[in-house]
């Protein structure tokens, strides 16, 4: 190969990172919430009968970084030493502030010692993985500083591009925020007999938006209206720095591109217009390449894009960036503050450049892209155990509160709906509750009430707002009383077995700014993390298999998640 496209590609991660990625102001009624925190008390030794193939170490510490001109910038970090396995396990990329990327094989025994070196409780979890519930990270499992956890376990998973990162309750969005987080690539002998780009052709991309201050520290949410939309940075990063750039061949590339942000969603989509072809999502490769005019991309999404710059002349340069959208702030937030998202200058929606490519060598040995990627089981409706019975999943946001279910995580214990038997597979569908004027204790109830066709949350929905079975409608008392009003859209990520998403429908009311989003909302393949637009309802089949024990679910917007809108399954 050509030396120059080697270099500028080695260039671009060598300054940044192959890797992902304090509640400030909160008002008096979070903490009277009554909410778990995670204490420390988690460490573990390891198992004796359990024999790897790969073991490392992974710590988290506080360090200081190099990231802008001047100043280093204080950060926490994981960084890892591998005790057995090969060497390609773990890349570390010195002067970055995000975790080294892991590489595993499907079928390895793993081991991680994770070491924990930072002054506030923390735990790892393990994003899109199938393993124990033991081995997931659960909040409650947090340890503190000087301690040890031990994860063991099987890469059962599929190919596919995943996360590593915090999952502490109360402070996951502020530590990730600083940091704290890493990609994890695993591969399987389906996917390595396709000949996909590879090597120096294939470019992970981690985005993420920042705010530093002059003196080249982070800046995070200083107040509660922040957080209650998600904390958004004024600048994009790409794989840990701004501005990204690199310089490729005339052939084709594989970008594994990841959303680290906190809150930020994007619209991807290029500069000349041409299509997004989509190879694989979170949970992995598609069974055939798709293509798309634009694609979003949540918080916790991943994508496996084709990008072809075979024909390109020397020196095109192309640009992947986020292109206008509407519809996913509250439109109290948009009407008083012109679609900026918390302390943002950068506003949510708008058009911005990301990363661009520009074209520095011809190629001649470009491979073509496959007509057939993968072959995995479709679910079926008469494959579920409750068909007439989805298990919900209602979203309800306010000035006060930020639920799921009726409820914020930790209270109330499970809802019966939340108790779903090991080995089973289950319909589950996802909406917006704008039954706002309902109090509490009401919407708990309500959601407890068999509905039919329509899932458990029919009754409560019909009440101003929108009607769950009937499609949508916006009523009076929805508006007067801000439940259409606050809504938003939520990536929402589910711990455990990936999914399928088998059908979406939008409210009506919804359809005007539906409409800038709606042809890049991803459905196809297993996913773990779904993006819901205000007023849309989401079905899916998730599988709850191997495992029993609790497994979490809630929002991906990290500030949402930390202020309660999240719950767990027990799994029996």
């Amino acid at each position: 190969m050509d030396q120059k496209p080697r270099r500028g590609r080695r260039r671009f991660l060598e300054h940044s990172a192959l890797g992902l990625l304090g509640l400030a102001s909160a008002p008096s009624w979070l903490s009277a919430m009554d909410m778990p925190s995670s204490k420390g008390g988690g460490g573990n030794p390891p198992n004796p009968h359990f024999k790897p193939d790969v073991e490392w170490e992974l710590i988290a510490r506080e360090e200081a970084v190099s990231i802008l001109d001047g100043p280093k910038t204080r950060v926490l970090r994981y960084t890892a030493r591998l005790i057995t396995g090969p060497k390609e396990v773990l890349t570390a990329l010195p002067g970055s502030y995000l975790g080294p990327l892991i590489r595993l094989q499907q079928g390895q025994k793993v081991r991680i010692q994770f070491r924990h070196e930072l002054s506030e409780p923390t735990i790892t979890h393990w994003h899109g993985l199938h393993v124990p519930a033991e081995m997931d990270g659960h909040p409650q499992q947090a340890i503190s500083k000087g301690e040890t956890r031990v994860y063991e376990f099987e890469v059962l998973n599929r190919a596919g591009f995943h996360i590593y990162h915090p999952h502490p309750h109360g402070a996951t969005a502020s530590q990730v925020y600083m940091g704290l987080a890493g990609g994890l690539i695993i591969h399987d002998p389906e996917e390595a007999q396709l000949g996909l780009p590879s090597g120096d052709y294939e470019i992970p991309l981690v985005l993420q938006d920042r705010s530093f201050d002059r003196n080249n520290q982070l800046v995070y949410a200083s107040n509660m209206h922040e957080r209650m939309l998600g904390f958004a940075g004024d600048q994009i990063l790409v794989n840990g720095r701004i501005g990204g750039a690199i310089e490729v061949a005339s052939r084709a590339y594989r970008l594994r591109i990841m959303n680290g942000s906190n809150a930020r969603i994007y619209k991807l989509g290029w500069s000349d217009g041409s299509n997004v072809i989509v190879i694989g999502v979170d949970g992995g490769l598609l069974e055939t390449p798709e293509r798309y005019p634009y694609v979003m991309l949540a918080p916790g999404e991943r994508l496996d894009v084709w990008a072809d710059f075979n024909g390109q002349s020397l020196g095109t340069v192309l640009t992947l960036g986020s292109l206008p959208f509407k519809g996913v702030l509250p439109r109290m937030a948009t009407s008083m503050g012109g679609g900026r998202m918390g302390a943002s200058k950068l506003p949510i929606g708008s058009a911005y450049p990301i990363v661009t490519f520009k074209v520095t060598q011809k190629r001649s040995d470009s491979p073509t892209l496959p007509t057939h990627l993968s072959r995995y089981p479709h679910y079926r409706l008469d494959q579920v155990m409750n068909k007439d019975r989805p298990i919900p999943i209602a979203i309800k946001e306010s000035p006060m509160a930020m639920l799921l279910n009726g409820q914020p995580y930790g209270q109330g214990g499970f809802q019966r709906f939340e108790r779903v038997p090991v080995n089973s597979l289950q319909l589950l569908e996802i909406f917006h509750d704008h039954a706002a004027a309902m109090e509490h204790g009401e919407s708990k109830e309500a959601l407890k009430k068999p509905s039919g066709m329509g899932g458990m949350g029919h009754q409560m929905m019909g009440m101003g707002g929108m009607n769950h079975e009937g499609g949508g409608r916006e009523g009076a008392m929805g508006m007067m009383d801000g439940g259409m009003m606050m809504s938003m859209a939520h990536p929402i990520h589910l711990h455990g077995q990936q999914f399928q998403v088998i059908s979406r429908t939008i409210g009506m009311g919804e359809e005007e700014s539906y409409g800038t989003v709606k042809d890049g909302l991803m459905s196809s393949g297993y996913k773990d993390t779904v993006l819901v637009m205000p007023g849309e309802r989401v079905r899916l089949i998730k599988p709850f298999n191997d495992f029993k024990g609790v497994f979490m679910y809630h929002c991906h917007n990290l500030e949402h998640e930390d202020m309660g809108m999240m719950r767990e399954f027990e799994v029996y």
